[in-house]
C-alpha cells in the first residue's frame, strides 16, 4: 500500500521516515520524502473539505487582524500552510473543533496586536486551558489538535520571549523549554524511522512554569 493510501497518520508517518532512513537521507531520498509526504496532504486535506474551509476562513479573519503588523499576513500564512498540509491528524474527522480553533487562535497571537499587549501571555494561559478542558470536555482530541497545541505554545512563547523578554537567562531557558524538545523529538524520528511520543508539558513539568514566568514578567514591565 502507498504511503497516501494509508489511514492512519502515524502508520503514514512513520513509513515515511522509514523511507527517507532507508535512502541513506540523501538529496534523492529527501525529495522522495517529500513528493510523498506532500501527495498525501494534498489528498487528506480533498477528503476533508469542511476541514479545510473552516480553516482557511479562521486564517482569513487572523490575516485580516495582522495587516500592516510584523510578522504578520506571513505568519499566518504559514500557520495556515501547516494546519492544511497535516490535516490527516484528524484521523476520522471530517472537521476542526472549537479547541482546535482556539489553539489555533493562540499560535497566531504574535502576528495580531494582541500579541504586542502586556496581557498577551496571559491570554494564551487563559486560551490554552480552555481549548483544552473544551476538547476533553466534548471529546474531540485528535493527533491534530495535540500536535497543533505543542507547536502553538512553541511559536507563542518563544516569540514572546525573544521579542520582549530583555534578560537573557530568561530566553534561553524558553528556547530550551519549547523549541529544544521539538527539535530533538524530530531529530530522533528522522534518525530511528518512526515517529517518537512527543513532549507532554504539565503544570508540573518546566514548559508550564515558564509559561507563568514569561507571562507574570510581560505583565509587570513597563
Amino acid at each position: 500500500m502507498r504511503v497516501a493510501d494509508l489511514t492512519d497518520s502515524r502508520a503514514a508517518t512513520d513509513a515515511l521516515l522509514e523511507l527517507l532512513k532507508r535512502g541513506r537521507w540523501t538529496p534523492r531520498a529527501v525529495a522522495r520524502f517529500l513528493l510523498q509526504a506532500g501527495d498525501r496532504s494534498v489528498r487528506q486535506a480533498a477528503r476533508r473539505p469542511q476541514a479545510l474551509v473552516q480553516i482557511t476562513a479562521l486564517h482569513g479573519l487572523l490575516a485580516g487582524l495582522a495587516r500592516n503588523r510584523r510578522p504578520g499576513p506571513g505568519w499566518v500564512a504559514a500557520s495556515w500552510a501547516l494546519s492544511v498540509l497535516h490535516l490527516g491528524l484528524l484521523d476520522e474527522r471530517d472537521h476542526i473543533s472549537a479547541a482546535d480553533t482556539l489553539t489555533l487562535a493562540r499560535g497566531n497571537l504574535p502576528a495580531t496586536a494582541l500579541g504586542s499587549t502586556r496581557w498577551s501571555g496571559a491570554l494564551a494561559i487563559a486560551l490554552d486551558l480552555a481549548d483544552g478542558r473544551l476538547a476533553r470536555h466534548q471529546h474531540t482530541v485528535t493527533p491534530f489538535g495535540d500536535y497543533a497545541d505543542t507547536f502553538a505554545d512553541a511559536a507563542f512563547w518563544t516569540w514572546l520571549t525573544l521579542r520582549h523578554e530583555p534578560n537573557r537567562l530568561v530566553r534561553a531557558a524558553a528556547i530550551t523549554a519549547w523549541a529544544l524538545p521539538i527539535a530533538t523529538v524530530t531529530a530522533i524520528g528522522i534518525r530511528h524511522g518512526t515517529m517518537p511520543e512527543r513532549p507532554r508539558p504539565t503544570l508540573l513539568r518546566p514548559a508550564a512554569a515558564m509559561q507563568a514566568v514569561v507571562a507574570m514578567r510581560h505583565l509587570l514591565r513597563r
